[in-house]
């Protein structure tokens, strides 16, 4: 069994905490607050963040950060996103350099539009993996069945996660996408927020479903657009997370939405959670900053809701295909002309078919060979 410290004493990293002891790992759980830390040692309960549930005993709850992670081999990140950056910046001069990170913040970094990973990256050199997926803490915490994603550029430390951390009732897939992994974690939470409004609002259940579903399509170009990979987003940290966290009635961001969508304003909807985070909040301005950097929308468009009409978005994709086709058209028959010989222009035409059947065949089997949460069962 492996020593694991968890940063962050917050529903997840709580249940995160509870369900690696469980699994019988030595686990100290790290809390920012010393009242925090007295009440979780003293009651082995955290009623502010996860009512309900019992710490084992042998969990280790301190404030002391350095004596946290001075003996830990793995060391999971569950904090808010907005302290990643000081936490490692304090801690990472102290790191081994065979300590591995796991991250496990569904967030991007107000100001730098930075996912957790690249933050971490920034100050350490340390091994990193990255876990997502369809999760509420209090179902791990009870030990309810539940599918992870551990992912990492480095596969063989993905596995050793997915050893490490599953269980009887908690299972990790492997994956190598680890930004296609992070932003599906990540835009869930803006989306989750609209669904909460659509419910708030009373729209209806055929609202609800054409957000959702309009809602991956729009993850999914923006997560490309930043590097993941389109098969990730349609798995456990795309389309999983994105349907829990916009249908269950534990989801905190969609209850801030509902909240908003009945009319009440967002200090007071924020008041009434004492202290827990709903992450889509800050989410939302830097997932709009950062498709504004892929060039991925009109960045004016973005200031107004809108619909998107797909019918009209089909028809000018035909318009520019027809224009394309008639113009390379042209060109194919005056190439034609000046070589004087019909048979060239068939012979060009189908070199040409067969480069783009090669390019598309190369690229099946990259995709292939590609570890995704979707495809393989470790």
């Amino acid at each position: 069994m492996s020593r694991i410290t968890v940063l962050g004493a917050g529903a997840w990293g709580t249940a995160l905490a509870i369900s690696l002891a469980r699994r019988g790992h030595h686990v100290t759980l790290w809390c920012h607050s010393p009242q925090l830390a007295a009440e979780l040692t003293e009651g082995g309960r955290n009623e502010q963040y996860l009512p309900g549930h019992v710490l084992p005993s042998d969990i280790v709850v301190t404030d002391d950060k350095v004596g946290a992670i001075s003996e830990a081999e793995i060391v999971l990140c569950v904090t808010p996103s907005q302290y990643v950056r000081g936490i490692f910046g304090e801690i990472a001069p102290m790191l081994a350099h065979d300590q591995v990170i796991v991250s496990a913040t569904k967030e991007l970094e107000e100001g730098t539009l930075l996912r957790m990973s690249q933050v971490i990256a920034a100050m350490s050199t340390n091994p990193l993996v990255v876990l997502s997926g369809p999760s509420f803490a209090a179902e791990v915490a009870a030990g309810t069945p539940t599918a992870l994603v551990a992912a990492s550029a480095t596969s063989g430390l993905a596995h050793r996660i997915q050893r490490e951390f599953g269980s009887s009732s908690l299972r990790l897939y492997t994956n190598v996408d680890v930004a296609g992994v992070e932003l599906g974690g990540a835009l869930k939470n803006v989306i989750a927020l609209a669904a909460g409004v659509v419910n708030g609002l009373e729209l209806g259940h055929n609202s609800a479903a054409a957000l959702i579903t309009r809602g991956i399509a729009e993850m999914t170009r923006l997560a490309v657009a930043c590097g993941g990979r389109r098969p990730t987003l349609a798995g456990l940290s795309g389309v999983g997370d994105l349907v829990l966290t916009c249908t269950g009635s534990l989801s905190r961001n969609r209850t801030v939405g509902t909240e908003l969508g009945r009319g009440r304003a967002l200090p007071d909807i924020l008041l009434d959670m004492h202290g827990k985070v709903a992450e889509g909040i800050r989410s939302t301005s830097a997932a709009l900053g950062l498709a504004a950097r892929c060039n991925e929308y009109d960045h004016a468009a973005c200031r107004f809701p809108r619909l998107r009409h797909d019918q009209d978005r089909a028809s000018g994709r035909q318009q520019a295909l027809a224009v394309a086709a008639a113009h390379q058209s042209r060109r194919t028959a005056a190439g034609a002309r000046s070589r004087g010989h019909a048979g060239e222009r068939e012979r060009a035409r189908a070199a040409r078919f067969d480069r783009i059947r090669s390019r598309r065949r190369h690229s099946a089997r990259q995709d292939r060979r590609a570890e995704s949460d979707l495809w393989f069962v470790r």
